[in-house]
C-alpha cells in the first residue's frame, strides 16, 4: 500500500470513528482499487430513497439509486468519500437468471447517487434489477427495453403523471399506477415543490385549508435544501412503488427550481447572476435524483433534457423543455390576461435550436404516431368568462408566434397523428389544437391530452364551475375534470385512447381510484376525438 493510500485509509478510519462509532471501522477499512470504500457498514438502511429505472432503449436502460442512510442530517449519513455499489439485472423477478452485473461508484460530488447505463439486453422485454452496498440490499425494480428501431409493434401502454405537491395529499395514486405495469411512465414535471413548510395554505378559490403533511424546512435554495426536499418526496413508499414498477421518462416544469421560472429569470426580481447559482444547484439535485443518462448531467445552470425515444414503427416520443429557453411571460404573468406581448414576434417557448431539432424529428419520423411530451397546455383557451379574452400566459397560449410555428409545421408536414401530452393545470382536459382556438379551422391539426395532478390542488371536484363556463366558450375543449390521479395511454396502429384515472380523495390515506373517462382519437383523423 502506498503512503498516499495509507494516509487516505487512516483519514477514513478517523472520520468513521468520530462520525459513526467503532462499529463502522471494519467495513471502512477495505478500499477498492479505485480508492472507493468497498465494504461500508451503515448505521441505518442506505436505500431509503428507493430505486428507479429510466431512459429505456432497445438494448438497455438506466438504473438509479442514491445512498442516504440519514437523509435529513448534514452529510445525509455518508462519509465524504466514494463508495462502491454493486448492481445486477435478471430476466426473472426472483433474480435467479442474471444477465448483467457490475459495480458503480457513488460519489459525494453527486450526493452518492449512481446512474448505471445498462446495455447489451434484448429488445422489447421486461427485466428486473437491484443494488447492493456493503451488506445492504435494495428492493427489486422492474424495467423494460423498447422495441428495436423500426420493429413492427401493434400496441403500447404507458402512464402519465406529475404535479405531486407533498403538502397537499398522499401519493395513493402512485400505488395504483404501480399496479398498471406500464411499458413506461412519462412524468411531465413538478416532481417536487420548492415552497417552505406550512401548516395552512390558501387554495385557488380563496379557501384556507390545513396541509396534509408539511414540507421539511424553508423554501429550498441550496444544494442541501434541494437534496432534503427530494429525499422527503422519495421516501414516500407509494412513489417508490411507481418508480420500481416501470422505467420513467422525466422532464421538469417550474417547481423543480422556482415557481414560473423561465430562461435565467425567476418571478421575484432576483438578479440573473444570483438566480443562476440557484438554478445550478437545483439542476444538480434534479440529476442526482432522476434516472437520467450522463448526457443530461448539468453544466453550470444548463441541462440537456429535450430528447427523443422511438418505439418501433408505432410511436416517436419527443420530450420537450418549455422552461430553459423561453422568453419572459407576457402581461406581467397575470392570470387570464391578453396584451400585445402575447403576439410578440420575438417570443420563444422552445428556443430556436430545440425548435429546429423538433421540426427535424417530425419531418424524419416514419412512426404511426408522433408525440410532443411536455409540460404546459398548448390549447389557447380563453380563460376569461364573459366579455373579452384572457389566456394562461404561462402556457403556450401566452406565446402565439412560437405556438403558430409549431402547429403550422405539423400541418405543413402532413403529420395527422400528432398527440400533445401535457400537465401543469391540475385538471384533466381533452381537446383539439387549431392555429386559433377561438376561430377553429375545418379540421384540427392535433389532439391534446392534459393529465391532472397526483396531489396538487387537494382532493378536487369532478367539475369546477369556472372550468365548465370556460368550456362553453372554447369549442376546442371537449372534456374536463378536476380530481387528482393519472392517465393511461393505450396506443394501437388505428387508435389512441387516453384513460383518465381519478381518485375520490387524496387528503387522507386509502382513497379509491376509478376510470373517470376514456377519450379516443383515430389515427389520421384528429377531428374524431370523442368518448370511447
Amino acid at each position: 500500500m502506498t503512503d498516499t493510500r495509507s494516509r487516505r485509509l487512516e483519514l477514513s478510519r478517523r472520520f468513521a470513528l468520530k462520525s459513526f462509532g467503532a462499529s463502522a471501522i471494519t467495513g471502512l477499512s477495505l478500499l477498492s482499487a479505485g480508492g472507493a470504500i468497498a465494504s461500508p457498514v451503515f448505521r441505518q438502511y442506505p436505500f431509503q430513497l428507493g430505486i428507479a429505472s429510466g431512459e429505456p432503449e432497445a438494448d438497455g436502460f438506466v438504473i438509479w439509486t442514491r445512498l442516504a442512510p440519514q437523509p435529513f442530517e448534514p452529510g445525509y449519513g455518508m462519509l465524504p468519500a466514494p463508495v462502491e455499489v454493486r448492481w445486477e439485472v435478471a430476466s426473472d423477478e426472483r433474480m435467479q437468471n442474471k444477465v448483467a452485473e457490475g459495480t458503480a461508484i457513488a460519489r459525494p460530488e453527486l450526493g452518492h447517487a449512481v446512474h448505471v447505463e445498462v446495455a447489451g439486453l434484448e429488445p422489447n422485454r421486461p427485466y428486473f434489477y437491484r443494488f447492493y452496498s456493503g451488506r445492504e440490499r435494495s428492493g427489486i425494480g422492474r424495467a423494460k427495453t423498447t422495441p428495436a428501431l423500426g420493429q413492427p409493434i401493434d400496441k403500447l401502454r404507458f402512464g402519465v403523471a406529475g404535479c405531486q405537491n407533498y403538502e397537499e395529499g398522499f401519493y395513493t395514486a402512485h400505488r395504483y399506477l404501480a399496479a398498471e405495469e406500464a411499458d413506461f411512465i412519462f412524468c411531465y414535471g413538478d416532481y417536487i415543490y420548492e415552497y417552505r413548510g406550512d401548516r395552512m395554505r390558501a387554495q385557488w378559490n380563496g379557501e384556507v385549508t390545513e396541509n396534509v403533511r408539511p414540507h421539511y424546512g424553508q423554501e429550498v435554495q441550496t444544494i442541501e435544501d434541494y437534496r432534503r426536499r427530494y429525499a422527503q418526496y422519495k421516501m414516500d413508499p407509494d412513489l417508490q412503488a411507481a418508480h420500481a414498477s416501470a422505467p420513467w421518462f422525466v422532464t421538469w416544469d417550474d417547481h423543480e427550481i422556482d415557481n414560473n421560472w423561465v430562461s435565467d429569470l425567476d418571478q421575484d426580481g432576483t438578479p440573473a447572476s444570483i438566480f443562476a447559482l440557484r438554478q445550478q444547484m437545483a439542476m444538480q439535485a434534479y440529476y442526482e435524483h432522476m434516472p437520467l443518462r450522463a448526457s443530461s448531467m448539468p453544466l453550470g445552470n444548463r441541462m440537456q433534457i429535450y430528447r427523443q425515444q422511438r418505439f418501433g414503427d408505432l410511436l416517436d416520443l419527443n420530450l420537450l423543455d418549455t422552461r430553459q429557453y423561453r422568453t419572459d411571460q407576457p402581461c406581467d404573468d397575470r392570470w387570464a390576461q391578453m396584451c400585445d406581448e402575447v403576439k410578440s414576434r420575438d417570443a420563444q417557448v422552445l428556443g430556436k435550436v430545440q425548435e429546429d431539432w423538433l421540426f427535424d424529428k417530425l419531418k424524419s419520423s416514419k412512426a404511426q404516431w408522433q408525440v410532443l411530451a411536455q409540460q404546459i397546455m398548448m390549447m389557447d383557451l380563453d380563460r376569461r368568462i364573459g366579455e373579452g379574452e384572457g389566456r394562461n400566459v404561462d402556457s403556450w397560449g401566452g406565446y402565439e408566434t412560437p405556438r403558430d410555428r409549431v402547429l403550422a409545421q405539423v400541418q405543413e408536414l402532413g403529420k395527422d397523428s400528432v398527440i400533445v401530452l401535457t400537465g401543469d393545470e391540475h385538471q384533466n382536459y381533452a381537446g383539439q389544437l387549431h392555429l386559433d382556438g377561438q376561430r377553429p379551422g375545418a379540421r384540427p391539426i392535433a389532439t391534446e391530452f392534459v393529465t391532472t395532478s397526483i396531489t396538487s390542488g387537494g382532493d378536487g371536484v369532478d367539475e369546477r364551475s369556472d372550468t365548465a363556463l370556460i368550456q362553453k366558450e372554447n369549442d376546442c375543449l371537449k372534456w374536463h375534470n378536476a380530481q387528482r390521479g393519472y392517465s393511461i395511454c393505450e396506443v394501437t396502429r388505428d387508435q389512441w385512447t387516453t384513460e383518465y384515472k381519478t381518485m375520490d380523495y387524496v387528503s387522507r390515506r386509502g382513497g379509491s381510484i376509478r376510470t373517470r373517462k376514456r377519450m379516443a382519437v383515430a389515427a389520421g383523423d384528429p377531428g374524431s376525438l370523442a368518448e370511447a
